[in-house]
């Protein structure tokens, strides 16, 4: 059971994961201090309120600190939205590198296919009318046709 967990947590799934974990953390702390230490306080300005973590409603004895809550939304959205902008960047990087790959594979498929199919007619030389490909005499004017020597090899 060691061992199977072992290789689970080993994977790197689970590796990438942990790193994306902590990232996040510090990218959230890096958010939060945007949103405290810059946005709120512009905010606050446009308002005319100082800070926002003081506004706060009394009902008897509970107290309700909207203020925080309006800062807490303002970091989500902003973390939502630099997420957002990841993930449609590395979207499109994903579907640039796939058209890149079916190119490509497009290309190999081509190069391979280029095996030389042999056509179904050709024009007598003598009366010009399209004939059998494999035809050695024309059935319209009953000329003997020149074979090439590559026409008369076998492929194999």
């Amino acid at each position: 059971m060691l061992k199977e967990f072992k290789e689970f947590a080993l994977k790197g799934n689970i590796m990438d994961l942990a790193i994306g974990v902590v990232i996040g953390g510090a990218f959230q702390k890096i958010v939060t201090s945007l949103v405290e230490d810059i946005i709120m306080p512009f905010v606050s300005m446009i308002t005319g309120r100082v800070d926002f973590s003081d506004m706060v409603l009394k009902i008897g004895n509970a107290t309700i600190k909207y203020g925080n809550f309006i800062t807490a939304i303002v970091n989500f959205l902003i973390i939502a939205f630099s997420i957002f902008i990841v993930v449609r960047y590395l979207n499109k990087l994903s579907k640039i590198s796939e058209e890149i790959g079916n190119d490509i594979a497009s290309k190999l498929d081509k190069s391979e296919d280029k095996e030389e199919v042999e056509p179904e007619t050709k024009i007598c030389p003598y009366c010009l009318t399209e004939i059998k490909y494999k035809a050695t005499r024309c059935p319209h004017c009953t000329s003997k046709l020149e074979v090439k020597k590559e026409e008369n090899q076998v492929k194999a």
